[in-house]
């Protein structure tokens, strides 16, 4: 999933201007717009794995709900999720990331993590 995963990263943080990660089930595997040494290989963080469990998606739109925070070990909270589903089964996820405490998802970025789950989950069926 790696390369697919970073072209994909790299594509919606330009599309939906912030930055973008791609998760498999553990780890993050992919950065845009971000510095990849700080994110590479961090492990997801417990409130994105239940989310992932449930197969919910997450868009941050009221600055008065409770910020997820994706990535463990950064402080940064997520403005969108989208699953990543192969053949029924989660296998990632894909988000954007918040540039600073205020920031709140717009549709675009909602949609285009949705379109690069799909992606990369039909990808990953072939």
């Amino acid at each position: 999933m790696s390369e697919g995963a970073a072209q994909a990263a790299e594509v919606i943080s330009k599309l939906g201007g912030a930055p973008a990660v791609v998760f498999d089930k553990d780890h993050v595997v992919a950065v845009s717009g971000v510095p990849k040494k700080e994110y590479s290989q961090r492990r997801l963080s417990p409130a994105l794995e239940e989310l992932l469990e449930n197969r919910k998606t997450f868009d941050y739109t009221d600055t008065t709900a409770e910020p997820l925070r994706a990535v463990e070990g950064i402080t940064t909270h997520a403005l969108t999720i989208a699953p990543i589903l192969t053949n029924g089964d989660i296998t990632g996820a894909v988000a954007f990331m918040a540039t600073d405490d205020t920031e709140l998802c717009t549709d675009k970025q909602s949609m285009l993590a949705k379109a690069a789950a799909m992606f990369l989950g039909k990808q990953i069926e072939e």
